[in-house]
């Protein structure tokens, strides 16, 4: 065999440069090119006006094209791809979050200031001094806090049984295509996309009728929340018992379990954390709602423990009427409104603490 031969064979056997990994960017260059972005986006705007809008948009829009360009020259189609789908993703979710964050700050900020124990236990109110003839109004949410509680609570207990019960008729007992299956997939549908003013028109009407005129209770309002989470119940705790595997009820069937007790003990133990997150989305959803209490429980500054009697109060119908109707000191009824809101935004948090405990003490060992 030549010389020649074996050169070209040598040759032909050298490996080819892939087209995948054949050119990279740096490592950081996402990071420089989202630095770059933002001091020419902010270079660009000086000239023609800052505004924050515009260098965030900007900003982006710089970063993307950047993104795209680089790569598709030192990398190639499939990376440059990649990399702008990705940059989607970042700026979505930087998006989504920016508000979140200047909402938290805002509320946070305002509201600390009004935080103290005499805010958060006493009631609001007015006190007259015979001798000076002067009348001090003061602030309090003491009176709101229980309400929301009691509120929530009964809205919690009417609605959570129906739910998870509903959902569990729907994945466990309805047969595919059954009349009555359908019907409640359909109703759930239509109660998810109900007003809340609508609920709060529901619950007060139906008082009216069964009590009579300004038939104004804590009860009521808690009906009118319970209307707005039955159908969050259901929705995600159907979903949540879906996704628990068949080979476990098919487990517990050949061991010769009845399906009440499989049911029980293995698809809901499964699906408890799912199931908990779904209830606190629904109390999340309702706990700040302030349309239908405002009418079913009306408001009231004096306390009042009794859901079944006379008007309640909550956190929310507070804010809201400390903005609208402000006392005689505007600056101080505001800062009580914001005070409120903090108070509303920690009740949430620890409302979450405690279902993430109870959750994972009733999971199952292994998803622990």
């Amino acid at each position: 065999m030549s010389t020649g031969t074996i050169g070209k064979r040598g040759a032909a056997r050298r490996p080819q440069a892939n087209s995948l990994t054949s050119g990279q960017l740096p490592r950081f260059f996402e990071l420089y090119a989202l630095a770059g972005s933002l001091f020419v986006a902010a270079g660009l705007l000086a000239i023609m006006g800052f505004n924050v809008v515009g260098w965030l948009v900007a900003s982006a829009i710089l970063y993307l094209v950047s993104l795209g360009a680089f790569s598709s020259i030192v990398e190639n189609r499939r990376r440059a791809t990649d990399r702008v789908v990705r940059g989607l993703v970042i700026v979505a979710f930087l998006l989504a979050v920016i508000p979140l964050v200047s909402t938290l700050w805002e509320v946070v900020s305002r509201g600390i200031p009004a935080l103290d124990w005499d805010f958060i236990s006493t009631s609001s109110g007015a006190t007259f001094d015979p001798s000076t003839l002067k009348v001090t109004v003061r602030y309090g949410a003491l009176q709101s806090i229980v309400g929301t509680l009691i509120i929530t609570g009964i809205a919690a207990v009417i609605s959570i049984p129906i739910g998870i019960l509903t959902a569990v008729y729907l994945v466990e007992y309805a047969r595919p295509g059954n009349w009555m299956a359908r019907t409640v997939t359909f109703l759930v549908d239509v109660m998810t996309g109900i007003p809340s003013i609508v609920a709060g028109l529901f619950a007060f009407s139906l008082f009216s009728i069964l009590v009579g005129p300004k038939a104004f209770s804590g009860f009521s309002a808690s009906v009118a929340l319970s209307v707005l989470m039955i159908p969050i119940v259901v929705r995600s705790s159907e979903e949540m018992l879906k996704l628990v595997p068949q080979e476990l009820r098919e487990a517990s069937y050949a061991l010769g379990v009845s399906r009440f007790s499989t049911i029980t003990k293995v698809v809901l133990r499964t699906a408890v954390a799912g199931l908990v997150t779904g209830v606190m989305l629904a109390i999340a959803r309702v706990i700040g709602e302030t349309a239908p209490i405002f009418i079913a429980a009306s408001f009231s500054n004096n306390f009042n423990a009794d859901p079944f009697h006379d008007p309640m109060n909550t956190l929310a119908v507070q804010i809201y009427a400390a903005f609208k109707f402000p006392g005689q000191d505007v600056a101080q009824s505001f800062q009580s409104a914001w005070g409120a809101a903090v108070l509303l935004v920690i009740l949430v948090v620890i409302l979450n603490l405690i279902a993430r405990l109870v959750a994972r003490f009733f999971a199952p060992r292994g998803l622990r």
